[in-house]
C-alpha cells in the first residue's frame, strides 16, 4: 500500500486523484508541509511525498509520473512521440499555469510578510487569464493531452480549482466546460471526497 503524506488542500489531491484513477490502496497521512511526522522520514519537509518500500518519492508530477508508468495508465508509453506530446502539454501547465499560481500565493502567504509584493498579484491574474486562454487554444482533442485521460488532466484541473480559491480568474468557455467535465469523474469525487 502506498502512504501518501499531504492534505487535500495542496498538490497531494493530485496524487490521491491518480491513485483513485489507478484503483490502487493508499493511506492518506493527513500532515502539513513540516510536521515532524514528515520530516521524520523526509526532511525538506515537503509535500506531497510518496512513500514506497521505505524510499520517498517528492513532488507531485513526479509521484504520478512514477504511479503512472508503474502501473501502465494515465501517460503514453516511454519513448513514444505521443508521450513527447503529453510531457510537453504537463511542462506547459506547470511554467504557465501552475507556476502563476504560485507566485500568487508566495506574495499571499508564503514568503515573510516584508517580502511580499502584493501589487504583483494584479499582473499575475492578467497572466494566467492569458496563458488559460493560450492553452485552452492548445487543447484540440477531448483531454488536455490527447484522446484519453492523464495526469496533465489531473494537473490542470487541479489549477484551474486552485485558481477559484486564489480569486484567479478566467474567461476561457472552453476551459470552463473542460473544467466541469473533469470534476465529474468518479475518481475526481472520491478524492474530493476525502476532505
Amino acid at each position: 500500500m502506498y502512504e501518501v503524506f499531504g492534505t487535500i488542500a495542496s498538490r497531494t489531491f493530485r496524487v490521491l486523484w491518480a491513485l483513485e484513477e489507478l484503483g490502487e490502496p493508499y493511506e492518506l497521512i493527513a500532515v502539513k508541509p513540516h510536521d515532524p511526522t514528515l520530516t521524520a522520514v523526509y526532511p525538506a519537509g515537503k509535500v506531497p511525498a510518496l512513500r514506497v518500500d521505505g524510499q520517498i518519492i517528492s513532488d507531485s508530477t513526479a509521484i504520478m509520473t512514477y504511479l503512472a508508468d508503474k502501473h501502465g495508465a494515465l501517460l503514453a508509453t516511454a519513448g513514444s512521440v505521443e508521450r513527447g506530446q503529453q510531457d510537453a502539454m504537463v511542462h506547459a501547465i506547470i511554467d504557465e499555469i501552475d507556476a502563476v499560481l504560485w507566485a500568487g500565493a508566495r506574495h499571499s502567504f508564503i514568503l515573510p510578510e516584508n517580502r511580499r509584493v502584493p501589487a504583483v498579484k494584479d499582473s499575475l491574474k492578467w497572466e494566467f487569464n492569458r496563458n488559460v486562454n493560450r492553452l485552452a487554444e492548445r487543447i484540440t482533442t477531448p483531454f488536455a493531452a490527447g484522446e484519453t485521460f492523464t495526469i496533465a488532466d489531473i494537473i490542470l484541473t487541479h489549477c484551474l480549482n486552485w485558481s477559484i480559491s486564489a480569486k484567479f480568474d478566467y474567461d476561457s468557455e472552453k476551459m470552463q466546460a473542460y473544467a466541469k467535465q473533469m470534476r465529474a469523474r468518479p475518481a475526481f469525487q472520491r478524492a474530493r471526497a476525502l476532505g
